[in-house]
């Protein structure tokens, strides 16, 4: 599956970082999990720490499908608001849900610590309305949230002007947010597991998996068999191949990142994510080099070559809605790109075990634009279904919600 166009700026700036070894013999393992990207990275990590046998196989070189092309923002607001998950699962559902991905970003920055320059930072997050007629949503976006103990702030559009210099009808200001490198952080990850004795195989694929009352087979291209306890699918977009029906839709978003920008002329962007309340939506971050990353203008497109062919125009798109914010703000592109991505119905992810595949193949499902997000309550959540202990979100990411 070809997941991403152009030349994503993590896989340029840091290169391949480390040479993993291709499966070459039999193994057997507590857990074996397919997909060597952000997602398998701390759900590998989650498990080997609490002592579980594991081993780690990726089709492509670790980290290089759609961890290379994220954008990396890590935030505990999902992509459907709390007031319309709270009208699908109720109020009480939709308050964990959102609670539990706040609690994630702390985690995250606790596994970031452990680990060698992954530019981890934290960020406040802005989420404005794009229309005047999102404004009375949002506002009372705003106020559900502060009812439940999180952290927001209202800015209407003489603050959001005075505070962060563009026109909007208003604004949601939440300290709960942070970015990462995420190619670098899911490379040290595997880096540090390969060297504590886990097995970490790249370039191999596979072609069967066969779940039994005891144990999974799997059987790699070049024959070699994995026997299991568990198997956990974390191979992003492409899980769903292990699946007869889809449960997610893809699509294709679009991202360009400029040259090195001073801070002076950043402003508020430089410790700031901001996004909007249209969708598709625009949203910008910057890097650790003063760089500012732009995503969004993302469509329904799922072919490579019709794709590829729009990653420059997506591009100067996306330049052109950040100069209608920012028009003083110098923005010269330096690198393009554009990644396949899923989304679920209601924003949620889905991390556990599927009717079709029995108990012991647990899929982790991290969809949506709280992927790393998502991961990283995923990594906690499938090892309790592996231990057979409950988990509270257990029954809310599964998928037996739909």
């Amino acid at each position: 599956m070809d997941l991403k166009s152009g030349y994503p700026f993590w896989s340029v700036k840091n290169g391949l970082m480390y040479a993993f070894p291709r499966l070459e013999a039999d193994l057997r393992c507590d857990v074996a999990v397919i997909g060597g990207g952000i997602t398998g990275a701390l759900i590998a990590d989650e498990l080997a720490r609490h002592g579980h046998d594991v081993a780690v196989v990726e089709q492509r070189d670790i980290g290089w499908g759609s961890t290379s092309a994220s954008t990396a923002l890590l935030q505990y607001e999902i992509d459907t608001h709390l007031l319309d998950l709270a009208l699908r699962f109720g109020e009480d559902a939709a308050v964990l849900a959102y609670r539990a991905c706040a609690e994630a970003i702390p985690m995250l920055r606790s596994v970031a610590a452990d680990l060698r320059d992954v530019a981890f930072e934290p960020r406040d997050s802005l989420y404005y309305a794009s229309h005047r007629w999102h404004r009375g949503t949002l506002e009372d976006e705003a106020r559900l949230r502060a009812r439940h103990g999180f952290e927001v702030e209202w800015l209407d559009r003489d603050a959001l002007q005075t505070r962060y210099g563009f026109e909007a009808p208003g604004a949601i200001l939440s300290a709960c947010a942070a970015v990462v490198d995420p190619y670098r952080m899911a490379s040290r990850l595997f880096h540090r597991l390969l060297a504590g004795g886990t097995g970490v195989y790249d370039r191999t694929r596979i072609v069967d998996l066969s779940p039994g009352a005891r144990q999974v087979t799997l059987r790699t291209e070049g024959g070699q068999r994995i026997v299991a306890r568990h198997v956990v699918v974390a191979a992003g977009y492409a899980s769903q191949h292990w699946l007869s029906a889809r449960v997610a839709s893809n699509r294709s978003s679009y991202a360009m990142i400029t040259d090195p920008i001073d801070d002076a002329h950043l402003g508020v962007l430089a410790h700031t994510l901001v996004w909007e309340s249209a969708r598709p939506y625009l949203y910008m971050r910057t890097t650790d080099d003063g760089r500012l990353l732009v995503g969004g203008e993302d469509d329904a497109v799922d072919v490579p070559a019709r794709r590829d062919a729009r990653v420059q125009k997506k591009a100067a798109r996306l330049r052109r809605k950040v100069k209608a914010l920012f028009p003083r703000l110098a923005i010269n592109p330096a690198f393009s790109w554009a990644g396949t991505f899923a989304e679920t119905d209601d924003g949620l992810p889905f991390f556990g075990a599927h009717p079709q595949q029995g108990p012991r193949v647990h899929f982790a499902m991290a969809y949506g634009g709280n992927g790393i997000t998502y991961s990283m309550l995923g990594a906690g959540l499938l090892r309790a279904a592996i231990e057979r202990r409950r988990h509270p979100l257990a029954s809310l990411f599964a998928f037996s919600r739909v």
